[in-house]
């Protein structure tokens, strides 16, 4: 109670003294016109002053809404700009790929990874084109640095695809361009390594030849390039492997190009 005595006491205290100065300077400004014109001043003064500080106020929070807008239609212009440049980097790369002297039965789509795991033993990729673009099942994903996956399933706008970081996915690969033949697999030893299997006991691969795709597949196109042997080891004493380096960052992996065999059902086929 005392405390809000005290406060009540000084807030009339403060009342007091404002009308008192009210009064005085009124009675002041009646006294002289010498002094009203001083007043008149002073007074106006402290409104010039007073409005203008209001209105740089303003002026601060309009200029504040008008940057806030100019930089959402910065980052707009800038997403779209970058959009643009990925694409003409995916359009060159596939470029690349039809220089390659790659059969010209596949077609080749450039395509964004909108998802991927890289932490199970069944990894998947996600891409940004589907049926309505041209893709289908079993197609193969690649980039000009090596072969990333392939497609398992598609809707109208978005394909589903095992990377080669999944123990379902075997590739034909090769050793060099001539060299020997075998399935390529992912080990489950992080992201960067794969081996051959199936290698006959008595052969030993060299350190740092080329591994790339066989052709020997109606999934991949020939002579797209996987990574590099890094040694043959036995497994179990019983299986030799041979390890490969991949050559593709997964954990870095952005774009990519879809490359569709039309001919695949008609090969299949014919194996069946």
């Amino acid at each position: 109670m005392a405390r809000h005595g005290t406060f009540y006491a000084g807030l009339a205290t403060a009342a007091i003294f404002v009308i008192l100065e009210i009064a005085a300077m009124s009675m002041l400004k009646r006294s002289s016109p010498l002094q009203d014109i001083w007043i008149n001043r002073f007074s106006h003064n402290v409104m010039a002053v007073t409005w203008g500080g209001v209105n740089r106020i303003q002026d601060y929070f309009g200029l504040r809404e008008q940057n806030e807008i100019l930089a959402g239609r910065n980052y707009e212009l800038f997403k779209e700009l970058q959009h643009y440049k990925e694409m003409e980097k995916a359009l060159m790369a596939m470029s690349k790929l039809d220089s390659a002297g790659l059969p010209p039965r596949f077609n080749y789509i450039p395509a964004e990874v909108t998802a991927m795991g890289t932490n199970s033993r069944h990894n998947y990729i996600i891409l940004d084109k589907g049926s309505d673009d041209g893709v289908l099942p079993q197609s193969a994903i690649v980039t000009p640095n090596g072969a990333v996956g392939m497609i398992y399933s598609v809707d109208k706008r978005y394909s589903y695809g095992l990377s080669l970081l999944n123990e379902r996915v075997s590739v034909s690969a090769r050793v060099g361009k001539e060299g020997l033949v075998a399935p390529l697999v992912w080990d489950g030893q992080g992201t960067a390594h794969a081996i051959l299997r199936d290698i006959p006991l008595h052969l030993d691969v060299p350190v740092g030849d080329t591994v790339l795709t066989s052709g020997i597949s109606a999934v991949f196109p020939p002579d797209i390039p996987i990574g590099v042997t890094a040694g043959t080891r036995l497994i179990d004493g019983a299986v030799n492997v041979v390890d490969v380096n991949l050559f593709v960052d997964f954990s870095a992996l952005r774009y990519v190009i879809i490359a569709e065999n039309p001919d695949r059902r008609i090969i299949e086929e014919m194996e069946r």
